[in-house]
Protein backbone atom coordinates (compact mmCIF):
# COMPACT_ATOMS: atom_id res chain seq x y z
CA UNK A 1 0.00 0.00 0.00
CA UNK A 2 1.40 3.39 -0.67
CA UNK A 3 0.81 5.89 1.75
CA UNK A 4 0.38 9.98 1.20
CA UNK A 5 3.84 10.70 2.60
CA UNK A 6 5.61 8.19 -0.32
CA UNK A 7 4.12 9.99 -2.52
CA UNK A 8 4.88 13.45 -1.62
CA UNK A 9 8.61 12.05 -2.02
CA UNK A 10 8.08 10.97 -5.59
CA UNK A 11 5.49 13.79 -6.99
CA UNK A 12 8.07 14.97 -9.08
CA UNK A 13 8.85 11.11 -10.31
CA UNK A 14 4.39 10.56 -10.83
CA UNK A 15 4.20 13.65 -12.74
CA UNK A 16 7.11 12.77 -15.64
CA UNK A 17 5.22 9.59 -15.65
CA UNK A 18 2.14 10.64 -16.12
CA UNK A 19 3.42 13.55 -18.50
CA UNK A 20 5.56 11.12 -20.27
CA UNK A 21 2.25 8.59 -21.06
CA UNK A 22 -0.05 11.17 -22.32
CA UNK A 23 -1.44 10.33 -25.60
CA UNK A 24 0.40 11.94 -28.83
CA UNK A 25 3.20 13.25 -26.44
CA UNK A 26 6.78 13.20 -28.48
CA UNK A 27 8.97 11.51 -25.37
CA UNK A 28 12.00 14.16 -26.03
CA UNK A 29 9.99 17.72 -24.66
CA UNK A 30 10.13 19.68 -21.37
CA UNK A 31 8.68 22.50 -20.04
CA UNK A 32 10.24 26.08 -19.86
CA UNK A 33 9.97 25.73 -16.07
CA UNK A 34 12.76 22.81 -15.72
CA UNK A 35 15.46 25.30 -17.15
CA UNK A 36 14.61 28.01 -14.82
CA UNK A 37 17.58 28.48 -12.09
CA UNK A 38 20.15 26.88 -13.83
CA UNK A 39 23.29 28.84 -14.39
CA UNK A 40 24.48 30.34 -17.69
CA UNK A 41 27.35 29.66 -18.95
CA UNK A 42 28.93 30.70 -21.94
CA UNK A 43 32.17 28.87 -23.92
CA UNK A 44 34.92 29.47 -21.54
CA UNK A 45 32.94 28.61 -18.73
CA UNK A 46 32.59 32.18 -17.26
CA UNK A 47 29.30 32.25 -15.42
CA UNK A 48 26.83 34.72 -15.99
CA UNK A 49 23.73 34.17 -13.40
CA UNK A 50 20.57 32.20 -13.89
CA UNK A 51 17.81 31.89 -15.74
CA UNK A 52 15.05 33.80 -14.58
CA UNK A 53 12.26 33.37 -17.25
CA UNK A 54 12.56 32.00 -20.52
CA UNK A 55 10.35 34.19 -22.88
CA UNK A 56 8.68 33.05 -26.10
CA UNK A 57 7.29 34.35 -29.26
CA UNK A 58 3.57 34.21 -29.28
CA UNK A 59 3.06 33.61 -32.90
CA UNK A 60 5.58 31.13 -33.50
CA UNK A 61 5.69 29.76 -30.22
CA UNK A 62 9.67 30.05 -30.19
CA UNK A 63 12.32 31.10 -27.13
CA UNK A 64 12.60 34.50 -28.02
CA UNK A 65 15.08 34.98 -25.22
CA UNK A 66 16.02 34.38 -21.87
CA UNK A 67 16.05 36.82 -18.28
CA UNK A 68 19.53 36.10 -16.31
CA UNK A 69 19.23 37.17 -12.88
CA UNK A 70 22.99 38.15 -11.67
CA UNK A 71 22.90 39.06 -8.33
CA UNK A 72 20.68 41.61 -6.42
CA UNK A 73 18.27 43.70 -8.77
CA UNK A 74 20.27 42.73 -11.33
CA UNK A 75 18.60 41.17 -14.49
CA UNK A 76 18.80 41.43 -18.13
CA UNK A 77 17.68 40.06 -20.89
CA UNK A 78 19.38 38.16 -23.67
CA UNK A 79 17.70 37.47 -27.37
CA UNK A 80 17.81 33.69 -29.07
CA UNK A 81 20.87 34.70 -31.02
CA UNK A 82 22.84 34.53 -27.80
CA UNK A 83 21.35 31.08 -26.89
CA UNK A 84 23.57 27.77 -27.87
CA UNK A 85 21.99 25.09 -26.13
CA UNK A 86 20.05 24.23 -23.09
CA UNK A 87 21.50 21.42 -21.01
CA UNK A 88 20.74 19.16 -18.11
CA UNK A 89 22.67 21.38 -15.93
CA UNK A 90 22.72 24.76 -17.37
CA UNK A 91 21.74 27.24 -20.53
CA UNK A 92 25.08 27.51 -22.87
CA UNK A 93 25.36 30.79 -24.75
CA UNK A 94 27.54 30.83 -27.77
CA UNK A 95 28.41 34.71 -27.46
CA UNK A 96 29.51 35.80 -24.25
CA UNK A 97 26.86 38.85 -23.56
CA UNK A 98 27.51 42.72 -23.04
CA UNK A 99 25.55 43.23 -19.70
CA UNK A 100 24.67 46.25 -17.21
CA UNK A 101 27.05 46.37 -14.40
CA UNK A 102 29.96 44.30 -16.06
CA UNK A 103 32.96 45.75 -15.29
CA UNK A 104 34.83 47.89 -18.57
CA UNK A 105 38.56 48.05 -19.10
CA UNK A 106 40.84 49.34 -21.26
CA UNK A 107 42.84 47.85 -23.56
CA UNK A 108 46.02 47.14 -21.30
CA UNK A 109 43.46 45.87 -18.69
CA UNK A 110 42.84 49.25 -16.29
CA UNK A 111 39.58 49.93 -15.08
CA UNK A 112 37.64 52.52 -16.65
CA UNK A 113 34.65 51.27 -14.97
CA UNK A 114 31.41 49.35 -14.97
CA UNK A 115 27.97 49.68 -17.64
CA UNK A 116 25.62 51.63 -16.14
CA UNK A 117 23.01 51.42 -19.68
CA UNK A 118 23.02 49.62 -22.88
CA UNK A 119 21.20 51.28 -25.32
CA UNK A 120 19.84 49.43 -28.06
CA UNK A 121 17.67 50.44 -31.49
CA UNK A 122 14.01 49.96 -30.45
CA UNK A 123 13.21 48.33 -33.71
CA UNK A 124 15.89 45.94 -33.64
CA UNK A 125 16.74 45.74 -30.18
CA UNK A 126 20.58 45.80 -31.51
CA UNK A 127 23.26 46.98 -29.21
CA UNK A 128 24.05 50.41 -30.61
CA UNK A 129 26.12 51.69 -27.28
CA UNK A 130 27.15 51.76 -23.75
CA UNK A 131 26.80 54.11 -21.26
CA UNK A 132 29.82 54.00 -18.68
CA UNK A 133 30.14 54.58 -14.78
CA UNK A 134 33.58 55.67 -13.90
CA UNK A 135 33.45 57.62 -10.46
CA UNK A 136 30.91 59.05 -8.94
CA UNK A 137 28.21 61.17 -11.35
CA UNK A 138 30.34 60.47 -14.10
CA UNK A 139 29.51 58.91 -16.89
CA UNK A 140 30.43 58.40 -21.31
CA UNK A 141 28.30 57.06 -24.06
CA UNK A 142 31.10 54.71 -26.35
CA UNK A 143 29.68 53.00 -29.41
CA UNK A 144 29.57 49.35 -29.75
CA UNK A 145 32.20 49.93 -32.03
CA UNK A 146 34.78 50.52 -29.67
CA UNK A 147 33.95 47.07 -27.93
CA UNK A 148 36.58 44.62 -28.25
CA UNK A 149 36.08 41.77 -26.47
CA UNK A 150 33.40 40.10 -24.40
CA UNK A 151 34.13 38.00 -21.17
CA UNK A 152 34.18 38.33 -17.83
CA UNK A 153 35.12 41.92 -18.47
CA UNK A 154 34.34 44.21 -21.44
CA UNK A 155 37.21 45.35 -23.09
CA UNK A 156 37.70 48.42 -24.93
CA UNK A 157 39.52 49.02 -28.01
CA UNK A 158 41.36 52.36 -26.63
CA UNK A 159 43.56 53.41 -23.30
CA UNK A 160 42.53 54.76 -20.05
CA UNK A 161 43.73 58.00 -21.36
CA UNK A 162 41.93 57.94 -25.03
CA UNK A 163 38.83 57.25 -22.93
CA UNK A 164 39.38 59.91 -20.95
CA UNK A 165 39.44 62.33 -23.72
CA UNK A 166 36.08 61.11 -25.48
CA UNK A 167 33.28 63.64 -25.54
Amino acid sequence: MIENSDIGCHKSIIERLVMSKLEGMPTKICTADEFTGKKVVDREGIAYGKVKHIHIHPETMTVSGVTIHEGFNNDYFLSSEYIDKFTEKSLLLNIPPIRPNAQVVDIDGHKIGTIKRLQRNPQTYELESLEIASGFMKTKIVSKSHVWGVGEKIILNMTKEEYKNLK
